[in-house]
């Protein structure tokens, strides 16, 4: 699930488990895991079902996978999974990680068990570095999207992005990390031009879409070629840090965004769908352009979501787009509606500019 597997890959490395990353995902990725998985399960279920195949294929013998409970059908699919790639005959080992409020001791056994059965220290020391290699990635991508809108040097700057990714994934030092943080900064912030004012959208929804690059077709930087500044509002080294570590010390960074989702949404609902309201509130009140919804077809929270964030675009007098992604979603199709939305949001900014 997006720079996910870049900071997994090397962690297991450290540890002195052999990888098999799956081949990168494709439309044979997704035809492998639609035609083995229920036709209404929700789009990450039959993507996650073709990416354990084709890995299964090349020899891999263990899975890992997360586990997960409340109204997301999330916690559900390890165990079906588990039983599908079974009756299709693959002999493997699926080693599922719970909540560790479900049960301390349990999980405690299974990252042992992931981790080698190296030392506790060796174990933490990696998890440490990687977390921080998820981190800085995560900045990489954050700073790309200020950038790409007010550069003229597209060929450079996705350079510089491979160039970085490529040090990230190889360092093996959380000193080197930080010299890499400092130059990733140093390269980007000499192609920024700080005289362009770009149109500003924010991307909320399902966090597997919004991470997942080839799934999503890389929006963002079809985005940010077209002239915006796009913030996605998920980033995997934020919800880890909130929910594996500060939540389980009554630190919980969504309160803002909980209570500015109450007057449209004031339940828990399941994966992100109360974070996308929360988040649609906030970034009208920070007066973004427009907001991109992404959600996959049949998600349940996001579902919730889609029906109450026409009432936040009118309340706020914010733009939305929704996109609903499924396996038989078209480049071609998502493209011409991101122009027709930015252009658009261009068409709106310059009336508003006469207006006033």
């Amino acid at each position: 699930m997006g720079n996910l597997s870049l900071a997994l890959n090397s962690l297991f490395k450290s540890l002195g488990l052999q990888t098999i990353s799956p081949p990168p995902i494709t439309k044979k990725t997704m035809d492998i895991g639609t035609k083995y998985s229920p036709e209404f399960a929700c789009l990450p279920l039959k993507i996650n079902m073709g990416n354990y195949i084709e890995a299964l294929e090349l020899g891999a013998d263990t899975i890992i996978m997360l586990g997960g409970q409340g109204p997301c059908r999330f916690g559900y699919y390890a165990q079906i999974q588990r039983r599908i790639l079974t009756e299709l005959g693959y002999n493997f080992e699926m080693i599922i990680i719970e909540s560790p409020e479900d049960n301390a001791r349990e999980l405690a056994s299974q990252l042992k068990k992931v981790g080698n059965y190296n030392s506790w220290k060796h174990v933490l020391t990696a998890l440490y570095l990687t977390f921080n290699k998820l981190k800085v990635i995560d900045e990489l991508d954050k700073k790309m999207n200020e950038v790409r809108p007010t550069t003229d040097k597209k060929d450079q700057l996705n350079k510089i992005y491979k160039d970085i990714q490529n040090e990230i994934f190889l360092t093996t030092s959380n000193k080197e990390l930080n010299d890499i943080y400092k130059e990733m900064n140093f390269e980007l912030n000499k192609l920024k031009n700080k005289e362009i004012d770009p149109i500003k959208i924010a991307i909320i929804g399902d966090i597997y879409i919004m991470t997942e690059h080839q799934v999503n077709m890389n929006i963002e930087k079809k985005l940010g070629e077209l002239g915006a500044y796009v913030e996605r509002t998920i980033f995997l080294s934020d919800w880890i840090l909130n929910k594996v570590f500060l939540e389980k010390f009554g630190v919980n960074r969504n309160k803002p965004i909980y209570k500015e989702s109450q007057p449209f949404l004031n339940n828990f609902v399941g994966g992100h769908g109360r974070e996308s309201v929360g988040q649609a509130v906030l970034k009208a009140k920070h007066g973004f352009d427009g907001l991109v919804h992404m959600m996959p077809f049949t998600c349940t929270p996001e579902i919730v979501a889609q029906n109450i964030l026409p009432h936040v675009s009118n309340t706020y007098d914010i733009s939305l787009l929704t996109i609903i992604i499924d396996e038989n979603t078209g480049e071609a199709g998502l493209v011409t509606r991101l122009e027709a939305f930015y252009d658009l949001l261009e068409r709106k900014r310059e009336s508003s500019k006469i207006i006033s």
